[in-house]
This record gives structure tokens, C-alpha cells and sequence, in this order.
């Protein structure tokens, strides 16, 4: 008989207490890259003081941070299929420490900038090799579950850059405050090498020959023809970006200049988004895990309940939206990470171990090169517009149709794929007797 859909295959890894306890310690790498990552959301104000910056200038910080990410993530996901994990994951949190360290010594714009450039390259090496860590561990069915605790991590991380290093960075100032975070980066550079290893004993992946600039070709052109990668991308590219722009930058300055909250205010609601993330990710994970039909259900229904709170709160005829409108709004911006992670549950399916990485590398740049794009977008209307964030915000229904467009697209093509790969791979558990 054919093995069930749920059953793990028999190459799949245990699991268990010891699988846990290995992936927690890369979770926590990406805890920390996360908390590095957000930091300037909620210093965002403060530094455009302290380097004497406008708003488009301030963009450039998280676009540079965003475009070195981006930009790594094909050769992140390459290096992580061809030397592993651990390797990749140690050389992230080394970079991503002194570039935080880097940005708390900052005294001008340039050493700030390239600062950011090195924290975004090195958290381009975290979310990516504790995906693969993840199918290294834990078997193929609880890769939905594995994908969305991840990026629980994640959330926890911004909610302590949005609480505790928001109070730290005016109760302690800049220097100490950014310097004081970095040592988050030793510790957990301590714990990866002393305890984390790539795969449990017994399952050793098989060597798989590495040639070069051909083979680089080979993996990233046979990745790119799955539609289910595709379909992965845009899924990503269409969902995350709303709440990444928030967040990361744009978040507080619209809540204190454009609705006129104070900074205790918008740092609250800040927190709701993230609070929000965390409680929809588990939900979403717990969904996907028992009805896969519900991938694509649940990201569009993400991308509209977002472009439609977003619609909602730009046009109020008011001077500022009420306060029950922006924690709606907030609260729904909260299923924008969740929703992004399902996008790797269309890459994974689709490719082969070895490709792995570079399949979630190519995933991974769609909801950067969007929030990229909107970071910038955003800045430059707020200057050409003396800080009309209406008119500013509305770039993002431009990327959200392209988004939804592509997705529409890609779905069948992808789907039929992935069932007739799982055909095949029943087709091969299937023991016949000797």
C-alpha cells in the first residue's frame, strides 16, 4: 500500500527533543538578526537627528539594508546547499554583530550607511539556513509548522526591538543602546558553534557533485523552471511587504506625523502588529498543516483584507483616522508575515533536497525587493508631496495588483505540478514483496 500524505518518508529525519534543541539554537541566531534588522523602526525619528537626514535620505538606510539582503539571497541559498549550515549561519552572525556594533559608533551618514549594509548582509545568511535546518531535522509534514515557528522567532524579535531597546535607545542613548544590543550577536555565535550541527547522525545527505559557475547555473536555472518556486516568490513578494514597510521604518513617523499620536502611542501600536504576527502565525501554520488547499485561500485572503484596511484608513474624510480604525488596521497588517511564509510551502514541494536552499533563496527576495521598492517609493512621495503619507502609501495597491496578478497566473500550472510529484513520490514508497 501506498503511504499516506501525513506518513513521513523514510528518508525523512526523526524529529524529537534533540531535533528542538538544535533548531532552537538557529532560531535564535535569526531572533537576534531580526531584533538588528527592526532596530531603526523604532530609531527611525532619531536618526534622521542625528545624521541630519530627510525622509528620503532616512529611506536609503532600510532600502541599502533591504537591497544587500535581496541581492544575497541566490548566493546565500547556493552557499548553504554546498557547505552547510552551520558555516553559513556562524559567517551571518559575525557580520551582522559588527554591523550593528558599526551603526552604534556611527557619526556620520556614510559609516551609518555602510553599517546597514553589513547588518543586511549578514541577516540575508539567518532565515534561509534555519528553513534548511529545519528539513534537515524535522520530517517533510512538518515543514508548514517549522516555516511558521520560524518566522514566530522573527516577530519575537521585533517585539523586543519595538519594547525593550525603544526604551533602552531614550533612557541610555544611541551609543549604548546599539552597542549594548550587539552583545545578543556573541552569545548566540557562542551556542551555534559549540552545539549546533547540520543534520541528526545517520542522515548524512549524499555528495553531490559541485562544479562551479556551471553548476550554480544548473541550480539556480532548475529552481526558477518550478512554477511552484515562482508561484513561492511572488506569494512572498505580494504579502510581506505592507508590514515590512511598517515596521521596519515608516510605521512610527505615520502614526506621530500623519495621525498625531504620540511616540508612546504608536509604539503600542507597533507592538499590536507584531503581538498580531505571532498569534495569526500560529493559526496559519495549524491551518496549513492539516488542509494544504488553504495555502492560497489564506494569502489572498491576507493581500485583500490588508489593501482593503489600508484603502479604509488613506481616504477617512477626517484630519486623523479614529483610533478603533488604526488597530484594526494594525491588527490586520499582524497576518502579513504569517501570510509570506507560505510561499516556501509552494517552493519546498517543488524541489529537490540539494536545491533547497536556493529555492527559499529565491522565495525569500520577493517580499524584500517589494518592501525595497515601497521604502523607496515612499520616501520620495513624502518629499515631492511635503509629507502627504495619502498619497505616499498608495504606492503600495500598485505592487499588491502586480502581486496578485502573477500569483493568479502561476497557481494551476504550480499545483498540478506539485500533485504529480506526489504521485510519484507514493508511487516509489510503494514495497512490492520479493
Amino acid at each position: 500500500m501506498s503511504a499516506p500524505s501525513s506518513a513521513a518518508l523514510p528518508s525523512d529525519p526523526p524529529g524529537g527533543r534533540r531535533a528542538m534543541a538544535v533548531w532552537g539554537i538557529g532560531v535564535s541566531v535569526y531572533f537576534v538578526a531580526v531584533i538588528f534588522r527592526t532596530s531603526l523602526g523604532v530609531a527611525g525619528l532619531d536618526a534622521a537627528e542625528r545624521f541630519h537626514v530627510n525622509a528620503s535620505a532616512l529611506s536609503t538606510f532600510s532600502i541599502l539594508q533591504l537591497l544587500v539582503y535581496a541581492g544575497m539571497q541566490i548566493p546565500v541559498g547556493l552557499l548553504v546547499d554546498r557547505l552547510g549550515t552551520k558555516k553559513v549561519l556562524g559567517l551571518g552572525v559575525v557580520l551582522f554583530t559588527v554591523g550593528q556594533l558599526g551603526f552604534a559608533f556611527s557619526q556620520s551618514y556614510g559609516m551609518a550607511l555602510a553599517s546597514r549594509a553589513l547588518l543586511g548582509c549578514g541577516d540575508a545568511m539567518t532565515f534561509i539556513s534555519v528553513l534548511r535546518l529545519g528539513t534537515r531535522w524535522f520530517p517533510a509534514r512538518r515543514g508548514p509548522m517549522v516555516a511558521q515557528f520560524a518566522g514566530l522567532a522573527g516577530m519575537a524579535g521585533n517585539l523586543v526591538s519595538t519594547l525593550v531597546l525603544a526604551r533602552l535607545l531614550h533612557g541610555i542613548g544611541w551609543t549604548a543602546a546599539f552597542a549594548g544590543s550587539a552583545l545578543a550577536g556573541v552569545v548566540v555565535l557562542v551556542l551555534l558553534l559549540l552545539f549546533l550541527k547540520d543534520h541528526p547522525e545517520g542522515h548524512e545527505p549524499e555528495p553531490f557533485p559541485h562544479q562551479g559557475a556551471a553548476y550554480v547555473r544548473r541550480q539556480i536555472a532548475a529552481s526558477w523552471r518550478e512554477p511552484g518556486t515562482r508561484l513561492g516568490l511572488w506569494v512572498h513578494f505580494t504579502t510581506q511587504f505592507p508590514a515590512m514597510v511598517f515596521l521596519l521604518l515608516w510605521g512610527l513617523p505615520f502614526l506621530v506625523q500623519a495621525q498625531g499620536l504620540s511616540r508612546a502611542t504608536a509604539g503600542e501600536l507597533l507592538t499590536l502588529v507584531v503581538l498580531s504576527n505571532m498569534l495569526v502565525g500560529l493559526v496559519y501554520g495549524q491551518v496549513v498543516a492539516r488542509h494544504h488547499a488553504a495555502r492560497l485561500p489564506l494569502a489572498l485572503g491576507t493581500v485583500a483584507a490588508t489593501a482593503l484596511m489600508w484603502a479604509v484608513t488613506l481616504a477617512y474624510p477626517g484630519e486623523h483616522a479614529p483610533m478603533w480604525l488604526l488597530v484594526v488596521l494594525c491588527t490586520v497588517l499582524g497576518a502579513c508575515g504569517p501570510a509570506s511564509m507560505l510561499g516556501f510551502d509552494f517552493a519546498r514541494p517543488a524541489n529537490p533536497p540539494e536545491r533547497q536552499g536556493t529555492a527559499s533563496g529565491i522565495t525569500n527576495m520577493g517580499g524584500f525587493v517589494a518592501s525595497m521598492t515601497t521604502l523607496f517609493a515612499v520616501g520620495v512621495l513624502l518629499d515631492a508631496t511635503g509629507d502627504n503619507y495619502t498619497v505616499a502609501f498608495s504606492s503600495m495597491f500598485v505592487l499588491q495588483a502586480l502581486g496578485v496578478s502573477q500569483i493568479l497566473r502561476l497557481r494551476k500550472r504550480a499545483i498540478r505540478r506539485e500533485r504529480e510529484r506526489l504521485v510519484a513520490s507514493r508511487v516509489e514508497t510503494v514495497h512490492v514483496p520479493a
